[in-house]
Order: structure tokens, then sequence, then C-alpha cells
């Protein structure tokens, strides 16, 4: 590299000793910055996983059925009998017969729920008509034969296999089970003559009546209306460091809560956008 001429005398031009920036004096501001980030994201963590546990137990919790529509998966049939209501139960071999509830509240059968596998059918609509069938805990279908008398040993469909859930019409909430033979599930006094004998279920009673009216219980995740709600809640469910990204800087706690209630009720977008260009003006401004 060529030298600028010097002459003898000039005086020398002191070097400028260019100071360096001290990155240690950044390091307290981002360490603080990342324990900020990493708190905001640990608390978005323990409220979903909170959320996530309480939409569980949601799902697993019994509602009673409103409609036959809403009548599907798992569910528990609550009869009429008296003085505590029973459910209709199976057992391994295809017997069916009356079992008392235990997890009930006050004996209100809006609030039963089943302590025993044996309690539980699986609901399902037949397809291409408006019959429903049960299968019991052991894979087998209930049956209501010629007579009346019902068993739950049957592996295929038939019409014995096939019934029609009907609400009743003067009490709503309740339900008539009715076999093809229109005939309906009811429950009569045991004819034992033991203590004590659990109520005997049979599907020939000829007419509706309260002996024939019972509730249906369900698992709530399968009912129709909670089930779009759910899904509904599902959408609106964001995080803040979703909308941040969104927006493209940090927000307010004000603007989170705006965000998050514009997503509920259906006009995201042009709060999203209006936080964009405020964001821009607070820039330029």
């Amino acid at each position: 590299m060529v030298k600028p001429l010097t002459f003898k005398g000039d005086k020398k031009a002191k070097k400028r000793k260019r100071t360096t920036r001290n990155d240690d004096d950044d390091a307290p501001r981002e360490r603080k910055e990342k324990q900020i980030k990493k708190e905001d994201d640990n608390n978005e963590a323990a409220v979903a996983k909170a959320e996530n546990l309480d939409d569980e137990n949601d799902e697993n919790s019994w509602v009673s059925a409103d409609l036959p529509s809403d009548v599907s998966g798992p569910i528990m049939f609550v009869l009429p009998t008296e003085p505590t209501p029973t459910a209709l139960a199976c057992d391994a071999t295809g017997k069916v017969f009356t079992l008392p509830i235990e997890n009930i509240v006050d004996n209100n059968p809006a609030t039963a729920e089943p302590h025993d596998v044996r309690q539980v059918w699986v609901a399902n609509k037949i397809v291409g008509t408006e019959f429903y069938r049960f299968k019991g805990h052991h894979g087998k279908y209930l049956s209501c034969d010629k007579i009346g008398l019902f068993s739950a040993s049957s592996d295929a469909i038939t019409p014995l296999e096939s019934f029609s859930i009907i609400p009743t019409f003067d009490t709503p909430g309740t339900f008539q089970i009715q076999t093809q033979r229109e005939t309906f599930l009811t429950v009569k006094a045991s004819k034992s003559a033991k203590a004590n004998a659990a109520p005997e279920v049979r599907g020939d009673a000829a007419e509706i009546s309260f002996d024939t009216t019972l509730r249906i219980r369900m698992q709530a995740r399968f009912k129709p209306r909670i089930k779009a709600s759910k899904e509904e809640k599902a959408r609106e469910k964001i995080s803040r460091r979703e909308l941040e990204e969104a927006v493209g800087r940090k927000l307010e706690e004000d603007e989170v809560k705006r965000l998050k209630r514009a997503r509920r009720e259906g006009d995201y977008h042009e709060v999203l956008l209006d936080l964009k260009v405020k964001g821009k003006h607070d820039k330029y401004g």
C-alpha cells in the first residue's frame, strides 16, 4: 500500500483508538428478556394443560340424552324402579337383568352414572334405518324375543336386535324403548319368593306407562351439541405468542384480550388489522 508523503517536522497524526462495544453491557437486559419470555411460555403451557384437563374431565362426564338423535356411544338405561332407580344390565352369559345404581345423588335419575361395566351399553343407529342397536360390554347385542324376554347373546343384527327410541310426549328428557313388534321395554315387580328380589325387565308392554318411561344417560363427548360446543371452543383457543406473531410485535394485556374476544365474536381479522396499523403508527409517529 502506498503511504502518503511525509516531511521532516510534520506532526504525526494521533491514531484514534476505536472503542469496541462491550457486549457484556447488554447481557443483563437480554437475560431478563429471555427470562420474561420463558415465564410467559410456562404460564401459557400451564393454562393450556389445565384447560385440556378440564376438557378431558368434561368429555368423560355423564349427561342426559334430550333427543333420540343425541343417543350414541356408551349409554346407561335408568329404569323407573322404586325406591331406588336401577340400570339395565347384562352379564357375560347374556343374561339381562336390573342392577341397582350406586353412583346417584338423592335417587335423582338425572344424576345417575354407571359403577359397573355391566350397566354400560354402546348405542349405534343402524345405517339406513331409524332403529338403534345396543351392544353389551361383552360384545353381544341386546335382543327381545317374541314373548318379551330380553337377552344379550346375539352376534348379528336382526329385527329382534333393532329398537326404536321414542321421546315421551308429556315428560321431556325421558324415552320409550320400542321393539319392532310395537311393544315396549318395561319393569315389573319380581315374581321371585326371595326377599328384596330385583325388579324384572321385559319387552311385552302394550302401552306407555310410568313403568316403560326411562332416562338415557350418556358420555358428554358423544352428545352432538356438547361436541359442537367443544369444537367451537377449540377454534377459539390461541396463545399469546401466536397473536404476537400475527400482529408482528409485542402485545399489551388488553390487546391480547381484545384479540381473543374478537375470535369468539367473529371480527378477529378486522381487529388484527387495526392493531397492525396502530403498531406502524407508533413506530413512525
